[in-house]
């Protein structure tokens, strides 16, 4: 999930001053702590916050990606890797995954888990910035990126630089939790992202901090801060309907987006277009 956020002003029009666990806005070097920070408890609090669906809409996302053996993807804020090891099942043999991220520690534990796989279906994992990311125009079948996009600084630049990796008529696909409008589930989701998530960060952060005995350093957000930020993250993402504008101006075609889990998960797909 991780994503690196860009060094230039912020696109949001918040100053990096103002920018907060508290509305889900940071800078690159908070977000890329933020995530080293986490990546211990990343998956286990993963499982615990969707009941272990996550590997389900991974697995949906990947069919959007319209991948099979043989297809070279890419896979952006790639976090521990379960949606690049989705895809290297999916393109093997032959293929090639490749998972990128700016948090060393989310890394470390993508690589980690891929050891074991046999070769076919192990992915690479590469440190990259995802608004610079360094890639040859084309060079991909398609481009992912799964619960990450929200930690782009540059939302736009962030998906122009997933289409201009992917080949004319390949895939770029956005996975990423969205906030439902209906009751009852609205309501559930308030009190379950507003409370529950925070909490279970909460404790976390004091379990992690009784085994560890290195202290945080000055400035940098703590695991219980971090899962503040995440919420908060969310809900100033754009609406499905106004990402898949985003998808647009970043030069897709043929766009669609599939609301899932009750309207909790939006998964967005666009078409790479044979002019630019």
């Amino acid at each position: 999930m991780a994503a690196r956020q860009g060094a230039g002003a912020p696109s949001d029009g918040a100053s990096p001053e103002s920018r907060t666990a508290q509305d889900g806005r940071l800078e690159a070097r908070q977000v890329r702590a933020m995530f080293d920070r986490i990546a211990g408890v990343y998956d286990l609090l993963n499982t615990a916050m969707t009941a272990g669906l996550h590997h389900r809409w991974r697995e949906r996302a990947v069919l959007e990606a319209r991948v099979g053996p043989g297809s070279r993807v890419l896979d952006v804020a790639t976090g521990t890797g379960d949606l690049a090891l989705e895809l290297a099942r999916r393109v093997a043999p032959g293929g090639e995954v490749i998972g990128s991220d700016f948090a060393e520690g989310m890394l470390d534990r993508a690589r980690a888990k891929a050891a074991g796989l046999p070769a076919p279906a192990r992915p690479r994992f590469e440190w990259g910035d995802a608004l610079a990311l360094p890639y040859e125009d084309g060079s991909f079948d398609a481009a992912t990126v799964g619960f990450g996009a929200r930690n782009f600084e540059d939302l736009g630049r962030g998906l122009a630089e997933m289409a201009r990796v992917v080949r004319p008529g390949g895939r770029v696909v956005v996975l990423e939790i969205t906030t439902p409008t209906r009751p009852p589930l609205s309501v559930f989701y308030r009190f379950w992202f507003d409370r529950l998530v925070p909490a279970l960060g909460a404790l976390a952060g004091r379990l992690a901090g009784r085994r560890s005995r290195v202290p945080a350093r000055e400035g940098e957000l703590s695991i219980a801060d971090a899962y503040t930020y995440l919420p908060n993250s969310v809900r100033r993402f754009p609406d499905p309907r106004t990402l898949a504008g985003e998808l647009e101006r970043a030069g897709l075609q043929e766009i669609s987006y599939v609301l899932i889990a009750g309207g909790i998960v939006a998964i967005h797909a666009g078409t790479v277009g044979t002019a630019r």
